[in-house]
């Protein structure tokens, strides 16, 4: 595998996946501005090779695409040459449209913001002759999963890809809930980080309904916390909220 990735786009997540990438890699960013790219490569902490798109050639490169999915047709026609490989982060954008930009093959890739921690949960799709070469770039900024079509890869980034602004508003809200009832919110926040750090390990291999059943004593604490929760409709609320997540990645 190539140890040199280049990425069209400097926004958010191609900074996450940078911040991933750069130990293992040598970074290009190909963008619109040498001052954002200035920036990026500062935000970054690392060296990276600044391309201006009217300079940019991604001839025989490993490409990650980052930009905005409306802006998809706008850049392709600048990009000169045919990539040996693209990886697209683009939400909701297919394979096929991602023929407008050349390449030999293609891979969808669906990264969260762990990626800058290397704790992304990224999900992939495309042809399967990249499967173990996407697996072993990606796997650089945290877990994998091949998924077999293009319909799954829109669910997982509705659950995955989505899912770290879901957990952060139940963050939010568990600490609103401790401060509102008078702990400091210094205090809440410590808290609320040690739970997701514990619950992060134990979710690996125990079942979360088990999990909740060892919680659980009956008539105490958490069944009365966990029966306020069922009358709020959170669980419909979370699962009604991957729908959305998916429509909304159908329709991009």
């Amino acid at each position: 595998m190539s140890k040199k990735v280049t990425f069209v786009g400097n926004g958010k997540m191609a900074l996450a996946l940078a911040k991933g990438l750069c130990k293992t890699h040598s970074i290009e960013v190909i963008g619109r501005s040498m001052a954002a790219m200035e920036q990026f490569e500062k935000t970054l902490n690392s060296p990276i090779q600044k391309t201006l798109y009217a300079d940019a050639t991604i001839k025989d490169k490993n490409i990650i695409l980052c930009v905005k999915p409306a802006n998809l047709n706008e850049v392709a026609p600048l990009l000169k040459g045919k990539a040996d490989v693209l990886y697209s982060v683009l939400a909701g954008t297919s394979l096929e449209s991602l023929k407008a930009i050349e390449a030999l093959k293609y891979c969808r890739a669906m990264p969260n913001l762990a990626a800058e921690a290397g704790a992304s949960m990224t999900s992939l799709v495309g042809d399967i002759e990249l499967k173990t070469l996407a697996m072993e770039l990606f796997s650089t900024i945290g877990s994998v999963l091949w998924l077999s079509n293009e319909k799954e890869l829109d669910i997982a980034t509705a659950l995955a890809g989505s899912g770290p602004a879901y957990l952060a508003l139940i963050a939010e809200a568990l600490c609103d809930g401790a401060v509102r009832e008078g702990l400091k919110r210094d205090d809440a926040m410590v808290l609320m980080r040690g739970l997701f750090e514990g619950f992060g390990q134990l979710i690996q291999t125990t079942h979360p309904a088990l999990l909740k059943d060892n919680v659980m004593s009956p008539g105490g604490t958490t069944a009365a916390g966990y029966g306020a929760l069922e009358k709020g409709k959170v669980r419909e609320g979370c699962m009604e909220a991957i729908r959305a997540a998916y429509e909304r990645a159908k329709k991009l």
